[in-house]
């Protein structure tokens, strides 16, 4: 679990996150949601330790992160796999490389341990021998998959996923957002996603918190949300015409 408590970020005179507590769940699909500029993505940032906050705390199951120093938070550190929005593989490097780099850069595996560990990991998004492709080789989707595998890459206690469907069509998102859920509840991984995708909110927001001008607004289920009477959280997911119909029907 990880519980964050009063996180407050500033950048120059813009105040982006207020006071922000908040508990992630082991096992289940944590979504963080909200509109552009609303602090998802800093949010997610502060977790990591790529912004410092001004104020407040960030609990790794008992571990306070915020006040540990830089060398401190390498274990930590280690137990954490991330899938970034645009993927962030390496061009340069082959499938099989990509997942690699974080054994290369945190164990001292043999390369036989490694290429194993690379294998289970293809395998386990449904990429087994595209090993030697390059990026450029690959469709949207299987970017998305070989981030994933090396996001697990180190079998981390904590997942952080920056905007998994950006750009994807509407089925690849759904295969992506499956493969996230049954990972997580294999695992039993503490799972973060920041997504403004609301497919993704109905199909597996188990845990939601949705954030407004930079404040906690609303926190609940996929199962909650349709019944809530938050203005400004309705005006978020059922903006469209279509998700203001599913409303209704719900």
């Amino acid at each position: 679990m990880i519980k964050i408590h009063d996180i407050n970020k500033t950048f120059g005179e813009n105040h982006v996150l207020k006071g922000i507590s908040a508990e992630f769940r082991d096992g289940v699909c944590n979504l963080i949601i909200g509109g552009s500029g609303s602090g998802k993505t800093t949010l997610l940032k502060c977790m990591v330790g790529l912004h410092e906050p001004e104020i407040g705390s960030v609990v790794y199951d008992g571990r306070d992160f915020t006040r540990m120093k830089f060398e401190e938070r390498i274990d930590i550190r280690k137990e954490i796999g991330m899938l970034f929005q645009g993927s962030a593989l390496f061009d340069s490097m082959t499938v099989e490389e990509n997942i690699m780099f974080p054994l290369n850069m945190f164990t001292e595996q043999h390369r036989k341990e490694k290429l194993e560990r690379v294998n289970f990991c293809l395998e386990r998004v449904n990429l087994e021998g595209k090993n030697k492709l390059l990026p450029a080789e690959l469709s949207g989707g299987m970017k998305k998959r070989v981030g994933i595998a090396r996001s697990i890459a180190m079998n981390p206690k904590y997942l952080f996923v920056d905007e998994p469907n950006s750009g994807l069509d509407p089925k690849t998102s759904i295969v992506i957002d499956e493969l996230i859920q049954e990972i997580t509840e294999e695992y039993n991984t503490t799972t973060i996603v920041v997504t403004h995708d609301m497919n993704s909110v109905m199909g597996i927001g188990e845990n939601i918190i949705f954030l407004h001008q930079g404040e906690k607004w609303w926190e609940g289920s996929n199962k909650e949300i349709a019944h809530t009477d938050n203005k400004e959280l309705n005006d978020f997911v059922f903006a469209s015409k279509f998700m203001a119909a599913a409303k209704i029907k719900l």
